[in-house]
């Protein structure tokens, strides 16, 4: 006798998709960057906006634009970037900036990318520039992105995540969330994140349509520098743990043994 489940196929369940936007007095980014989210193929479940202590009208255009705003009272985007990924529902993080315009495909090629890579943890892609001299957009975009990477990698012993274009499972995320250095409004995000991921888990670089965000780092030589700082210290607060040579050594061991481990659950 057959029961009435038997030979029925369940459709796979659709994965929950949160987006995460840290802001502090951007609101006219802002809305141009709500606007793009709502013209996603395959629209996000729900998109936070975590104020950081605007005066401007941020909270109202993030409203406005039906997303879910909550507030950060401790100042800098470490701690505003945590207390979203903390407060988000969805099976799988995005997080983009303010001033970033994303692609119509960025949500459905990223869901996409870890369907194919099931053993991909987090994604990171690539931007381009949308404002400023027409000229400079693309040499200053690869020129940024170019030296971010290869200034960054050795230490980490990957590719790191590039805060501006960003995705990763949310079981990674309760992984190192207690973990992160979220109190400390000094570093980078996004390359905090990527020490603590990457040790045990893969980040992958997909090569799609372009982000599009401002060209803010080059539009003044204090802003370069406070980038730049920032860069050096959030790699520095790792060391002694993670200096290249012991962090190149635990990795090697902990991918070994993700082998072995592997190799004895397909016998």
């Amino acid at each position: 006798m057959r029961t009435k489940h038997e030979g029925v196929h369940e459709a796979p369940q659709r994965p929950v998709v949160s987006v995460v936007i840290p802001v502090k007095d951007d609101s006219v980014m802002l809305e141009r960057c709500l606007a793009a989210l709502a013209a996603q193929t395959r629209l996000a479940d729900e998109v936070i906006v975590v104020d950081n202590g605007s005066s401007d009208d941020s909270v109202q255009t993030a409203e406005a634009a039906a997303a879910t705003v909550i507030g950060c009272l401790e100042p800098g985007i470490p701690a505003a970037s945590s207390r979203g990924y903390d407060f988000a529902a969805g099976d799988f993080i995005f997080r983009l900036d303010a001033d970033c315009v994303p692609p119509a495909s960025w949500i459905e090629n990223s869901l996409k990318s870890f369907q194919d890579h099931p053993d991909v943890a987090a994604l990171t892609g690539p931007a381009r520039f949308i404002d400023g001299p027409a000229i400079l957009r693309a040499p200053l975009a690869a020129v940024y992105l170019f030296t971010y990477t290869v200034a960054t990698a050795p230490a980490l012993g990957h590719r790191p995540l590039f805060g501006s274009n960003l995705a990763m499972r949310r079981e990674v995320w309760e992984s190192v969330r207690k973990s992160v250095h979220r109190d400390d409004p000094e570093l980078h995000d996004d390359l905090d994140l990527s020490f603590h991921i990457g040790e045990r888990h893969r980040v992958r670089y997909v090569k799609t349509e372009a982000m599009g965000m401002s060209m803010r780092p080059f539009r003044s030589a204090s802003s370069f520098r406070q980038r730049t700082y920032r860069g050096f210290r959030t790699v520095a607060v790792h060391w002694p743990r993670d200096f290249p040579p012991h962090r190149w050594s635990r990795m090697l061991v902990l991918g070994y043994q993700s082998l072995a481990a592997s190799m004895r659950a397909n016998r």
